[in-house]
């Protein structure tokens, strides 16, 4: 049976209805959801929030549609960047779970998928994508395991909306072939989400295959939270592993077993 996320569940101050949102995506059969936090730099400075602990949430968490146990809850970043300076390296980032930027220009897109560390790349659902999608840095992004986000919402709210979700879907679509392609609800209220197979659904008219829709609420959205932990836990692995030289005598005194198993181990 599939693992179905929602990587987009927008964070709200309304404590009440985000806990909501969340039963209704436990209820509709997501297994694991995010709570997405948008910043816009270029908006009078604006920080970076500090995520809210899941589990001052919730005192049980809801059990998932048919599954055995509790729904599981991310925190997600995504950084609105209109310029170059919007998205730079930070140790604000390592509270996340999962970090997206969404590039307004044709320039930061490139960035983004060739040289950004970050887990999802947006595409515009509510105006017209200013600039097409290329094959060359699309390709880059998909070989550095870096995804694309689709979100449904804005085509629910506005019929105007929906030309520009599906148009853009499509732009993309073409591109990739499908690949690395995420769909997530961008949610506020639980009346927006919709079920994982309606979802997939959905994902057809945005030019994926039958195959390739299903995977973009299942196996895609798992690959972009294994990919968020290994962004985490990368820079860890570098400092952890950093060691001093042995000195002279150390190294004489060094059986050539214990030379031989260092070898192994590197």
């Amino acid at each position: 049976m599939s693992v179905f996320m929602d990587l987009n569940i927008l964070a709200i101050t309304d404590k009440k209805k985000l806990q909501s949102t969340i039963e209704t995506a436990a209820h509709l059969g997501y297994s694991t959801v995010a709570i997405n936090y948008v910043v816009e730099p270029q908006q009078k400075k604006q920080q970076i929030p500090k995520p809210e602990s899941v589990t001052e949430l919730f005192e049980k968490f809801p059990i998932v549609q048919g599954k055995s146990r509790p729904i599981k809850v991310l925190n997600r970043l995504t950084v609105v960047a209109t310029d170059a300076s919007h998205f730079r390296p930070s140790n604000e980032y390592k509270s996340f779970d999962i970090l997206a930027v969404y590039p307004k220009t044709e320039k930061l897109f490139h960035a983004a998928c060739m040289t950004y560390d970050v887990d999802i790349i947006c595409i515009a659902v509510t105006e017209k994508q200013p600039f097409h999608c290329k094959r060359s840095p699309v390709n880059g992004a998909i070989e550095r395991g870096v995804s694309f986000e689709i979100s449904y919402t804005a085509a629910i709210r506005d019929s105007t909306m929906k030309k520009y979700t599906i148009a853009n879907a499509i732009n993309l679509t073409e591109v990739c072939k499908g690949k690395n392609v995420i769909l997530t609800s961008g949610a506020e209220v639980p009346i927006e989400l919709r079920g994982p197979y309606d979802i997939a659904n959905l994902g057809l008219v945005f030019g994926l295959s039958e195959g390739d829709a299903k995977a973009a609420v299942s196996t895609n959205c798992r690959a972009v939270v294994l990919h968020g932990e290994t962004r985490a836990t990368a820079l860890g692995i570098i400092h952890t592993m950093k060691r001093m030289q042995p000195t002279g005598q150390e190294q004489e005194e060094e059986s050539p077993a214990a030379k031989k198993a260092k070898v192994v181990k590197v």
